[in-house]
């Protein structure tokens, strides 16, 4: 419903009596909902100007469209705005607001804490003594860099547990291969290993050239003292160095170290692309693409750039920016970073020489990505405008949703559903539910019926993925399935599309069903391939869930015949050590320093563990 010429008169009576001075404001739709958040050093003159007739951008122009209301808070200074606007775009996670993926989500490595540290790929950022780098912007990314570093450095790969395994079993074929430096052999002292993950520390923080340097020290110091095998390992291990450098692109001088940030915006979409520069080397970029919702301009771009680095463990000295941006805005930034990281940070705009054809080619980067999101996405339009008139559908299908029921015999019923939101698969939107009214039995309609009840049950929700209503639903099964759903749908008059995705006897996809008829799409290739891939996710999310419940019942229930050991004690081992594996090799001190687990518990595991291996060697073993 459009926003009428009154509705507009009103809300610029009441924003031309806002005070000059700095504040938040945030938008309303008519049901309440915050569509919008923004902030500016002179509310009442930003406020005013959505309620103008001045020309608008599209994107501007249609957030404004869905105002009807809109709350203000008054703040003390630009930094007090900057820091309230961060809080409520993350507290409401408005619509138009351009917003980063969870800082859990994001791709880290992990130095671990200890005499022997390991490097470990993980997403979580524990509160514990380890050291973490990244995030990275994508996790093959990450794993590519601990196994660069691990034939670089030799680093141990195995599970073993050092110092506890040193000189208990032979080393393995990777240390007779030279690409493991052979802790478990005794010859390398913890001191030294120490030195070479400090190495990998600085690698990792882009300071490989300092890390250069030191291997020459340390190998000349070698010759002198007549240790030819370490000083040709410090040797080897410079060649390897040499090589990675070899492979990297060097944009700037050696001793650059600097994030480079672009923006291009259209009607269509946006991408801020960010490239993180270590040594006079890139070392990483990343792109953020936003769809025609999403309003970015400059002035959103100190809130984007806040929640960047609040993620990230380093900050440059310097960051450039490949577009400009109101001189307050610039210093209001550099002095929130230089507060964050706790040195002096720099943020500048680069008007000639060098820096600026390096933001040039960032922002000519920003530009490509946006230009590749549009053709993609133009594609996935097609599709989609294709299956809506296949399927005869009142509504462009922009959020489908698709279920799956999975178990194990009559155990573990769970439901998956996914979510294609343009197209493209929103990962994020993705639930689980445990069927909890179906026992003793496979019932996948009552299943069904059940998983659809709940999350029907959230559209009344505010905020939230849930709070959206589907365009389309689309369930792995066929007439029996839709026919309760459509029942389900009708008893909370609900109209909404559903079909059935239906599998022939290869158990590939063969058409789409209603509870009467069938709709054959084999022929229609691109529609074909978005249902495929649709019902081969959606079965691959329920059953990859299904099967993690299952197992964290069977290894729960392992620990749980132990005495002393329940439910609780069990999940807090197999929380502490990643699973059963990790817990079946630690000592016994280790297992008792685990929060709330006694020496006496501790004992009764590792006796109880132990006696399990016992059972397995013995059963392996052939009498003659």
């Amino acid at each position: 419903m459009p926003q009428s010429e009154e509705c507009r008169r009103k809300l610029l009576e009441k924003a031309n009596t806002l005070p000059i001075c700095p504040g938040v404001y945030l938008m309303h739709d008519r049901g309440g909902r915050v569509i919008y958040v923004g902030k500016s050093r002179k509310l009442k003159n930003r406020v005013s100007q959505y309620f103008q007739n001045s020309e608008k951008n599209i994107k501007t122009a249609r957030m404004v469209s869905q105002v009807a209301d809109f709350d203000y808070y008054l703040c003390d200074n630009e930094m007090e705005a900057l820091s309230l606007e961060n809080a409520l775009i993350k507290q409401y996670t408005p619509k138009y607001n351009i917003r980063l993926k969870d800082a859990k989500s994001y791709p880290y490595i992990k130095m671990t804490a200890g005499e022997y540290p390991r490097l470990l790929f993980t997403r979580r950022r524990d509160n514990d003594k380890a050291k973490y780098f990244g995030p990275y912007s994508g996790s093959g990314k990450a794993y590519a860099l601990i196994e660069l570093l691990r034939r670089t450095l030799r680093l141990p790969n195995c599970s073993r547990v050092f110092p506890r395994d040193i000189g208990k079993e032979r080393p393995c074929i990777y240390y007779q291969m030279g690409r493991c430096c052979g802790v478990c052999t005794g010859n390398v002292s913890s001191e030294e290993f120490q030195q070479t993950m400090k190495y990998a520390a600085d690698i990792l923080s882009g300071r490989s050239g300092e890390v250069r340097q030191a291997l020459e020290r340390q190998m000349y110091s070698f010759a002198e003292e007549e240790r030819f095998e370490a000083a040709a390992r410090c040797r080897d291990t410079l060649v390897a160095l040499g090589a990675i450098g070899e492979k990297q692109k060097v944009v700037a001088s050696p001793d650059a170290e600097q994030d480079v940030v672009a923006l291009y915006s259209d009607d269509f979409c946006s991408c801020v692309s960010v490239f993180y520069i270590r040594g006079g080397i890139l070392q990483d970029k990343a792109d953020f693409l936003f769809g025609a919702e999403s309003i970015l301009e400059p002035e959103d771009m100190t809130a984007f750039l806040c929640e960047h680095y609040n993620t990230r463990e380093y900050i440059p000295s310097k960051i450039l920016l490949a577009f400009d941006m109101e001189a307050e805005d610039v210093e209001m930034l550099s002095q929130y970073l230089t507060d964050r990281a706790g040195c002096k940070i720099q943020v500048r705009v680069p008007e000639r020489g060098v820096l600026h054809s390096l933001c040039e080619m960032v922002q000519k980067n920003a530009a490509d990505q946006a230009k590749l999101y549009k053709i993609n996405t133009e594609k996935n339009e097609g599709t989609l405008a294709h299956l809506s008139e296949l399927l005869c559908l009142e509504r462009y299908p922009e959020r489908i949703e698709a279920y799956d029921i999975s178990n194990l015999g009559a155990e573990h019923l769970t439901a998956g559903m996914v979510v294609c939101r343009d197209g493209k698969f929103a990962k994020s939107d993705y639930r689980t539910f445990r069927i909890r009214s179906v026992h003793g039995t496979t019932d996948d309609y009552a299943s069904m019926r059940e998983a659809l009840s709940r999350r029907l049950e959230h559209l009344t929700d505010r905020e939230g993925s849930f709070a959206e209503l589907p365009d389309l639903i689309l369930l792995d099964g066929g007439r029996g399935h839709v026919s309760v759903i459509r029942e389900l749908l009708a008893e909370r008059e609900l109209d909404i599309p559903v079909f059935g995705m239906v599998k022939d006897d290869y158990h590939k996809t063969r058409a789409l069903c209603t509870d009467s008829e069938e709709i054959s799409i084999a022929r229609e290739q691109d529609v074909y391939s978005l249902i495929y891939r649709i019902q081969e996710e959606v079965h691959r999310y329920t059953v990859s869930r299904m099967d993690n419940a299952k197992r964290k019942t069977l290894r729960t229930s392992v620990l749980t015949r132990i005495p002393g050991i329940g439910e609780a004690k069990a999940k807090k081992l197999l929380s502490a050590f990643g699973g059963m594996g990790a817990l079946r090799l630690a000592a016994v001190e280790e297992i008792a320093k685990v929060s709330g687990i006694s020496q006496k518990d501790a004992e009764a595991v590792w006796a109880d563990l132990h006696r399990e291996k016992e059972k397995t060697k013995s059963k392996g073993k052939t009498t003659l």
